[in-house]
Order: C-alpha cells, then sequence, then structure tokens
C-alpha cells in the first residue's frame, strides 16, 4: 500500500500520522512526493498497490492543481481515499461552490467578487477564492462593504491569489465532520468553535488553525454537546450536511462549516472534501468525541475505499455485460 501522497511544504505532520496508523493496521506505507509533472505516480501501476491514501490539498502551493492526483490515479487505474476528481474539482474556487449552493437552495451568505451587489451598510469578510487553508484570513478580514473592492485587490495582490467578499454572518459557528461508513455516511459530533475575545469579529483564521504557540490558537475554543443542548438545531444542520454531501458527490470523509446567526438561521460558510487530518484536527477531535481512536478513524477511511473500489469495478462489469 503506497500512502499518503502529499505536498511536502505544509502538511507533513499529517503524513507522518496518518502513514503511522495505516502501519499499525499491518499496512506496508510509503511517503510520495508529488510534483506537477506527475511523474512520481507513472510507477505506481507496475508496484501494485493496494490503494493510495490521498492527502494532496496543493501542489507547489497552489490548491487548484491538487485533483490533478486524483484523475490521475483515475487514468491509472489505482484505487484512492476521499472524493473523487469530480467532487474536488467541483469545490475547488469558493465563489463555484457558493454558486452550486444557491442554485440548490441551499443556505449560503451572499458573495461579490468585489463587494458591489451587496448591501452596502453590511460588513463582508474577504477570503480566498482557491485556497482552502483560511490564507490570510483573521479579524482585519471584516470590513465595511464599501472598502471591500479595496481589501478584495489588496489581498489578491499580497497573496497572489484571487479574493472575494462575502456577506458577514455575525452569530455561532459549528463545524459539521461527515465520515462514510460501510452502512452509509455518519454525521460525526457537532463542534462549536468559541469565540477569541468578546470584543473580536469571532473569526476562526489561519492563525487559529495553523500556529500552536499563537494567542489565536491558545486561545480558540472547541465545544461539543449540540445534539443534548439544542436538538433541533443540529438536527437542521445534519440535514444541510447531509445535502451538501449528496450534492457535491461527496465520498470517505468531509467537513462543512456554518454561521448561524441571532435569528437562529443558518449559513453554509465552506465546504470541505478531504480535510486536513493531523492529529489535532477538527475532524480528528470530532472522531474522537464519537469514540473512535485516530487509528480507528484512518482505518473507515480507508475501509470506505475499499468498497468505493469494488462497487466501481462491479458497476463496470455490468456495463460490459
Amino acid at each position: 500500500m503506497y500512502g499518503p501522497i502529499e505536498n511536502p511544504e505544509n502538511t507533513l505532520d499529517a503524513e507522518l500520522a496518518v502513514a503511522t496508523a495505516l502501519e499499525n493496521l499491518g499496512f506496508t506505507t510509503e511517503i510520495i512526493e508529488v510534483t506537477l509533472d506527475l511523474e512520481s505516480l507513472e510507477s505506481l501501476p507496475t508496484r501494485w498497490p493496494l490503494l493510495v491514501f490521498n492527502l494532496v490539498d496543493a501542489i507547489d502551493g497552489d490548491g487548484r492543481f491538487a485533483p490533478r492526483v486524483p484523475a490521475r490515479l483515475d487514468a491509472l487505474g489505482i484505487a484512492y481515499t476521499g472524493s473523487r476528481t469530480s467532487a474536488l474539482f467541483e469545490t475547488l474556487s469558493k465563489v463555484e461552490t457558493k454558486l452550486k449552493l444557491a442554485h440548490a437552495d441551499l443556505p449560503t451568505p451572499e458573495w461579490s467578487t468585489n463587494g458591489p451587489g451587496l448591501n452596502p451598510d453590511a460588513r463582508v469578510i474577504v477570503k480566498a477564492v482557491w485556497e482552502h487553508g483560511s490564507l490570510g484570513l483573521d479579524e482585519t478580514s471584516v470590513v465595511v462593504c464599501e472598502d471591500a473592492p479595496h481589501v478584495v485587490g489588496a489581498r489578491t495582490l499580497l497573496h497572489k491569489t484571487d479574493h472575494f467578499a462575502e456577506a458577514y454572518i455575525e452569530g455561532r459557528e459549528f463545524h459539521l465532520s461527515l465520515l462514510e461508513r460501510v452502512s452509509g455516511v455518519e454525521v460525526l459530533p457537532i463542534a462549536e468553535i468559541g469565540a477569541l475575545a468578546p470584543h473580536a469579529n469571532k473569526i476562526y483564521g489561519y492563525h487559529a488553525k495553523w500556529t500552536p504557540d499563537s494567542a489565536d490558537y491558545i486561545g480558540t475554543l472547541r465545544r461539543f454537546g449540540l445534539e443534548q443542548d439544542e436538538p433541533e438545531l443540529a438536527k437542521t444542520l445534519k440535514q444541510f450536511a447531509m445535502a451538501v454531501w449528496n450534492l457535491f458527490g461527496f465520498s470517505g470523509y468531509a467537513r462543512v462549516d456554518f454561521r448561524v446567526d441571532s435569528s437562529g438561521a443558518p449559513f453554509i460558510i465552506d465546504v470541505n472534501p478531504n480535510p486536513y487530518l493531523s492529529p489535532d484536527a477538527e475532524d480528528v477531535a470530532a472522531a474522537a468525541e464519537a469514540g473512535l481512536s485516530y487509528r480507528e478513524l484512518i482505518g473507515r477511511i480507508v475501509e470506505s475505499a475499499f468498497v468505493s473500489q469494488a462497487s466501481t469495478h462491479a458497476s463496470q462489469r455490468l456495463r460490459i455485460a
């Protein structure tokens, strides 16, 4: 078994953790570096891997290239974990993702490529279009609508990737992790992300996610128990999360992030196929809350990939027949 395949620049901790879990499950693993030419994948068919554990979220630092890996694995006839190529392509752009959500009548905040068209008296949050790691996201990302064109332009230049403006939803934030099992898709215990400080914009930004020694990371709280405390809200969020899973045709595992405003209305603010799997990641914490160890979580993801592979082969045999 060969896995995980990953961009080595910023996620080596996930690679090593997943590889260790796989080895503890009895698999032989190899971490393979992937570059834009995908040359490292070409020898895989002659080595007969059982499965590739696909952790790629960027190649050469650009998230737009990540789906090239599963696309090539499809062409080579090699099974892999997580969502299929089509689902990854459809969720590459946050703007295109929101457009599809809106067309499916799923609630997502209004947006604009640079601010015009939104309520001029409202606040907006400026986000990267192509990146799913909260690149540059912090309290200063929330601005008044009239400043959005300037901020979108400045951040596009600063981070060298497109940005857009989304209506800022003042309220509570919830993250719903989904895990595919043989029996179907399960929504893991719902995590509520706590505010850093009473005066803050309550942004779960880059440093809160990726900088362990920062005040944002240390001060961010994660709370479980919504299912017991507010069952109706939990039920609604789960229904929307499952609708997102089905809309994009996800497989393996995914996460859907929500904001709920003061009236109790939920809004989908982010959609994450193949979310991060380091031992301290959100989805790992949700799995632990459900009683799954890290090794068991990785085992479930592998199991679902094998089941998906068997289903695909059965479908192909039916078409041939």
